[in-house]
């Protein structure tokens, strides 16, 4: 049984204190202290802040935070950091699973498409960020760079860390140095963004795809084919607070995306000593299928700029084989689903 069968009791169930292997124990810290980072960089930053001895160095580390373009050009990788045993603790506590539709060829850049967005994409995190389900191996030669919001690598210490793993942010010219840099560099793009983030609840697969355009315009200007990527079970790691179309709570949460630049779900799972209230993430399988590259039409000569009738042609493409995987998966890894995926936006 999986945690989201929690979700049908109205009482709280306790974790017991005796009778969980240590392995299981040890993945839920995992998850936490993934969970916790992004809150303990700036509690360090502020404890470090009161200690004035301090301040020269504090003073030089946001200097260099304020001109380092590493962001930009594919993080700072230390490939030793993505084989962290804490990865693959935390890759199992749901457990992560990474499929391969096809090879990948070493001598050629791609864009790899990530659906759904999820909450935290968890699923991304695991697969491209670390080799908890051995990346590497099912796709040598293949050097990934998970895109993130930029106002990522404005947090103390946390930028470090997720930079060390190869992530990288998600603006146009990252995409664009990333991919010229060496045959085999490769980026990864969460598509749907914060605003997707906004659909997920378990057994529902809303996408909002619709009017990206932007990641196939940079593949076709680096001539690097496209992989659409479906991650089952992304959506199930959460419940959010009902948030239709229209309402007030919606209202204010696009309000909100429009100001900072990402969204804030309201989201309850399960706890560290319970099973039905907090916000750590249900147990729930997440089987994530790299599908099968398409290539992207060259440009012509003098041409610099992909047409929008060549966007839109692979743009159905892309579609259609995330349709195909999806088709091909759902009842194996989707059974429990509310409905079919859907292109809603």
């Amino acid at each position: 049984m999986s945690d989201t069968d929690s979700t049908k009791h109205h009482h709280i169930r306790w974790a017991p204190i005796r009778g969980i292997p240590l392995e299981r124990r040890l993945q839920t810290a995992a998850v936490c202290a993934w969970i916790m980072l992004f809150f303990g960089s700036w509690l360090l930053f502020i404890y470090l802040l009161t200690h004035v001895v301090l301040w020269p160095v504090i003073i030089a580390y946001v200097t260099f935070i304020y001109f380092d373009k590493a962001p930009e050009h594919g993080g700072r990788r230390f490939e030793s950091a993505r084989y962290w045993r804490l990865w693959k603790y935390f890759a199992d506590y749901f457990p992560v699973k990474l499929i391969k539709e096809a090879d990948l060829d070493p001598s050629k850049n791609y864009v790899l498409g990530y659906h759904p967005h999820g909450i935290i994409s968890m699923g991304a995190f695991s697969n491209f960020a670390t080799e908890a389900t051995g990346f590497s191996k099912l796709f040598p030669g293949i050097k990934p760079s998970l895109l993130t919001l930029t106002q990522n690598f404005r947090i103390p210490f946390y930028r470090d860390l997720i930079m060390s793993l190869g992530m990288a942010a998600v603006s146009r010219r990252s995409c664009e140095n990333i991919l010229s840099s060496e045959p085999g560099r490769s980026i990864v793009i969460v598509v749907g963004g914060a605003a997707e983030s906004l659909n997920a609840r378990p057994g529902v697969n809303d996408l909002v795809l619709k009017k990206r355009l932007g990641f196939i315009r940079i593949a076709i200007k680096h001539g690097a084919p496209l992989v659409p990527v479906f991650s089952f079970g992304e959506n199930d790691l959460y419940e959010q607070v009902h948030n239709e179309k229209g309402s007030k709570l919606f209202a204010f949460q696009k309000k909100f995306q429009a100001i900072v630049g990402w969204t804030m779900p309201l989201i309850h799972a399960r706890g560290v000593f319970n099973y039905d209230v907090g916000i750590v993430p249900f147990r729930h399988q997440v089987a994530t299928v790299v599908g099968k590259p398409i290539p992207v039409p060259p440009l012509e000569e003098g041409q610099t700029e992909p047409t929008q009738e060549q966007l839109l042609a692979v743009q159905k493409l892309y579609i259609d084989e995330l349709q195909r995987i999806f088709d091909k998966y759902k009842d194996e890894y989707a059974a429990d689903r509310k409905q079919e995926l859907r292109i809603v936006d």
